[in-house]
């Protein structure tokens, strides 16, 4: 008895060959694109952290503006943890402004800072962050003000 299409006889098995072979080279490309993809992720994530720990150390810097004597806040200098990652913060001086519009001649002086602030977090993540800080003080020496109608004046604070 003769076996009809002997010579096609390897032909399913090359065919089955190649198809599990392509099968594989996709699996490894959908496996290599979401490893990829996961590790992008993680780092947009550290760089959002990175970002976070920057802004703390502007409003670290900030907070010490408003709490040191005149003379000290040209020097803060802010370095720290939080639970983002790393900063470090420091200010500069930028000028005086005598006549601040809105309020009454030669009573305020508006001192302008600049905050450089960068944040770090894992993976060399990083971010700096520039802030510009206006702070308003009586030239007078008068501390206190209470309110009166829309505006200011001096006397006990209500």
């Amino acid at each position: 008895m003769r076996i009809p299409h002997r010579k096609h006889r390897g032909t399913v098995l090359v065919i089955a060959l190649v198809l599990l072979l392509i099968i594989t080279l996709l699996a490894t490309t959908g496996m290599a694109m979401s490893t990829a993809e996961f590790v992008m992720a993680g780092n947009e994530q550290f760089h959002r952290k990175a970002i976070d720990a920057a802004s703390a150390g502007v409003e670290t810097v900030i907070a010490r503006l408003l709490a040191e004597s005149p003379e000290q806040r040209a020097f803060i200098e802010a370095v720290g943890s939080t639970a983002a990652g790393d900063y470090l913060a420091d200010t500069r001086f930028a000028g005086e402004e005598s006549s601040l519009s809105g309020f009454s001649a030669d009573k305020f002086v508006g001192l302008h800072f600049d905050i450089d602030s960068a944040g770090g977090s894992a993976r060399n993540a990083t971010d700096a962050q520039v802030q510009g800080v206006l702070v308003i003080e009586s030239t007078a020496g008068t501390s206190t003000f209470r309110k009166l109608g829309t505006g200011l004046t001096e006397g006990a604070g209500r």
